[in-house]
């Protein structure tokens, strides 16, 4: 059994995630943290009834006690570098899926897990639909090179574009290059309009109650359009994706980046 502990245990997805591991006959919850704990039982929490296992709201001490092997991460981007920092300190592998890190702070997790040889896996998405999307996505810019992205969230996500954007660009990029699309006269006449802009990439982000995570990739070619989308309808879609991450993080060799080489 793998031991693991959870970070943002009463947020949505850390619930989502709690479930899962629970669920899951090799994995086992040794320990959770919130900053808002009152101390529940986590088996209250998920409705299983109780666990012994319960909410902390120290991450150094919840580690302390309970030694687990792997920490998975649904916080937000100001605590979840700390708790990395904490927990590669500490001898535990950090599982990550709170997205807004930037590229410095990946180049501090990777020079953490050289220099104490604790693996990390980070993913902006741990959904396997949408990395497939990113796959395709990547495949598809081969031919069809000239390339929108449009990522819809609910209104609660603090981070634009998404990750998941992000990575889909930085994948498309690479096998494309940067290059400039549309007119090179055009004029935006309310700033921001035309979106971000990633290696000549125009991300645009959507955000309105309702929605859970989406992403549309829309590709323009002579005559033609070819749109890949993913929707995400509820957090149980990213857990295969957790649950995998759980198990792999302890055999990767230092920072994994993605999903993308864990499916095989």
């Amino acid at each position: 059994m793998i031991k693991v502990m959870v970070c943002g245990a009463y947020g949505k997805m850390g619930r989502e995630v709690l479930q899962a591991v629970y669920q899951d006959q090799h994995l086992s919850i040794v320990g959770a943290v919130d900053t808002n704990s009152d101390f529940a039982d986590v088996g209250d929490i998920i409705g299983a009834g109780k666990t012994g296992v319960t909410v902390g709201n120290d991450l150094a001490n919840v580690i302390s006690e309970t030694k687990p092997q792997v920490m998975v991460d649904f916080t937000n981007p100001k605590s979840v570098m700390n708790n990395v920092r904490v927990a590669i300190n500490s001898g535990v592998c950090p599982v990550v899926g709170t997205t807004g890190l930037s590229e410095t702070d990946l180049d501090e997790v990777r020079q953490l897990c050289a220099a104490t040889k604790v693996n990390a896996i980070i993913s902006p998405n741990f959904s396997i639909g949408a990395i497939l999307m990113m796959k395709l996505s990547q495949e598809a810019a081969k031919y069809l090179p000239h390339v929108e992205i449009i990522e819809m969230h609910h209104d609660q996500k603090l981070d634009a574009p998404s990750g998941t954007a992000l990575r889909t660009a930085e994948l498309i990029a690479k096998v494309r290059g940067e290059m400039t699309q549309g007119h090179p006269a055009e004029i935006e006449k309310l700033t921001g309009s035309r979106g971000g802009d990633l290696a000549g990439i125009r991300l645009h982000s959507v955000r309105l109650p309702g929605y859970v995570a989406h992403q549309e990739v829309i590709f323009g070619g002579l005559g033609q359009t070819l749109t890949i989308r993913h929707d995400s309808i509820s957090r149980e879609s990213f857990m295969p994706g957790v649950v995998l991450a759980c198990k792999k993080v302890l055999t990767v060799d230092g920072l994994t980046y993605g999903l993308e080489d864990l499916l095989g």
